[in-house]
């Protein structure tokens, strides 16, 4: 089960983002674009996702993922349990979203000093080689 805590580091680590809390709900931000948005009781992740793949994802595995709200379906987003993720597919999808909102030269960055992708958690003595 994937928590807010798999993800909070990395969203404020990507290059541009940093987290804002709005009404109680933590949201990581590009400028003003909100790319993932927490739930208030934290156990739903919305996130940047294209609109015309989403219905494929939802529909594929609803026990997981779930469409926005009537109001925000006209924005490129999709809901996650949290309990349904394992914390490296919430790091991806977190990513994921990043990409959505940053340059490509800044994904492109990213991608090159993080080979392994963002589902992979590097230990102390990894980090220092």
């Amino acid at each position: 089960m994937a928590t807010v805590d798999d993800v909070r580091a990395l969203g404020s680590e990507l290059e541009r983002s940093y987290p804002v809390r709005v009404r109680g709900r933590l949201k990581f931000r590009v400028g003003s674009l909100v790319y993932v948005a927490f739930s208030l009781d934290e156990s739903v992740m919305g996130f940047a996702f294209p609109k015309e793949e989403r219905d494929a994802l939802v529909g594929g595995m609803p026990e997981k993922f779930a469409l926005p709200s009537e109001s925000d379906m006209r924005f490129p987003w999709v809901h996650a349990r949290m309990a349904a993720l394992e914390p490296a597919e919430a790091r991806e999808l977190v990513v994921d979203a990043w990409r959505m909102v940053v340059p490509r030269k800044v994904s492109d960055t990213y991608d090159a000093a993080h080979p392994g992708g963002p589902g992979e958690v590097l230990g102390d003595a990894a980090r220092a080689r």
